[in-house]
């Protein structure tokens, strides 16, 4: 069968585990679907094209490297934190400006407290939009609320009034009249209430938020080497070759790749059994559970480099590819192995071996 290998190098990676949020722990290799979207992106390509992975290598070492996280919190805080203005407050990475900064627990924005002042003019619009909210509360707690409570009083009276008449003589239902006028004139005053404070301060104030910093960090690999294999259609492996010095990055955009090499090549499973045992991936792999569970790897490898039988690693949950639904991608995800320095006993089904290689080496490959 015929394929893609290529060979790559990565001084550092962060192959980011989607669950942890805290501090950015990394997968071992890079997830199938982190290869898909950089051979992806490489290509250009703007739809998917289906394509099978095999992905070993190793890294020489693992460091934490930090970094400084912004959290937007859920409201806008007056002790704490960043005041920032938002270029639109329905996104939040659209950027913001800096309006000022609280430099101790205990400080203010509104009183001016403890703050240090980055932009006096938005600072000052901000404090106009506080004023207008302490006005209209003002607003409530005496003018609104005197007029609902005459307002309740006279409906009050109103419901007292048509306990002692007939449903259906006119003075009851000249009393349903002065009821609905009254409700009708609470529901109005409401209504003109609400749109003046959404326009006066509700909206104008959403563009402001609080942002606090904290240091966090980043699981780091060192000194990365790959080995990938792809299966797909003829035209998607001629533009993947044609287009791998586009490859720049696996990983975060700062994860740098150098290619080493980008070949063609033909797959086996034509092999006789002593050939097959002495195939050995000295690297780490990702494999499929399915082929581990019908005992085709094994792992328990003695110093005198022959197989007791049977593999042993760490099984994962990996995304591959995905779909839209909605406004939300929803992956495609495959139960995988991660195995290092096995055998395999047979190459069957989804195992083959790549023997074509110019350094002598031989590869095991599982396509996920």
């Amino acid at each position: 069968m015929r394929c893609l290998r290529i060979v790559l190098k990565q001084t550092s990676a962060n192959y980011r585990k989607p669950e942890c949020f805290e501090n950015k722990m990394t997968y071992p290799l890079p997830p199938v679907s982190t290869v898909i979207g950089a051979l992806h992106n490489a290509c250009g390509y703007r739809e998917y094209h289906p394509m099978d992975i095999s992905i070993q290598g190793n890294f020489e070492g693992m460091h934490r490297e930090p970094y400084t996280d912004h959290c937007f919190l859920n409201s806008t805080m007056d002790d704490r934190g960043i005041l920032v203005k938002l270029n639109n407050s329905s996104l939040l990475t659209a950027g913001f400006v800096k309006v000022a900064v609280s430099k101790k627990q205990g400080s203010s924005f509104t009183k001016k407290k403890d703050i240090d002042i980055v932009n006096p003019e938005l600072f000052e619009e901000y404090l106009g939009l506080k004023k207008v909210s302490a006005e209209i509360k003002t607003f409530k707690d005496t003018r609104f609320k005197k007029l609902k409570e005459t307002i309740d009083k006279r409906k009050k009276k109103l419901a007292e009034k048509k306990k002692g008449l007939n449903k259906n003589s006119k003075q009851y239902k000249a009393v349903e009249r002065r009821e609905k006028y009254y409700k009708d004139c609470e529901k109005d005053f409401k209504k003109r209430l609400k749109a003046y404070e959404d326009e006066n301060y509700n909206i104008p104030v959403s563009q402001y938020a609080s942002l606090t910093t904290s240091i966090k960090y980043y699981e780091i690999l060192d000194n990365i080497n790959l080995v990938i294999h792809i299966k797909s259609d003829e035209d998607t492996l001629n533009d993947i070759y044609e287009n791998i010095n586009n490859l720049t990055a696996i990983g975060r955009s700062e994860d740098f790749v150098d290619v080493v090499s980008c070949d063609f090549t033909e797959l086996t499973q034509d092999l006789k059994k002593p050939a097959i045992r002495k195939l050995r991936c000295k690297q780490a792999a990702y494999v499929n559970v399915e082929d581990v569970s019908e005992d085709e790897f094994n792992t328990h490898i003695n110093t005198r480099g022959t197989s007791e039988g049977g593999a042993k690693g760490t099984v994962y949950y990996m995304p591959k590819n995905y779909v839209i639904e909605g406004d939300k991608r929803a992956f495609t995800k495959k139960k995988v192995m991660y195995l290092s320095d096995f055998r395999v006993n047979s190459l069957v089904d989804n195992i083959w071996a790549d023997c074509e290689n110019e350094n002598g080496k031989s590869y095991i490959v599982n396509f996920i």
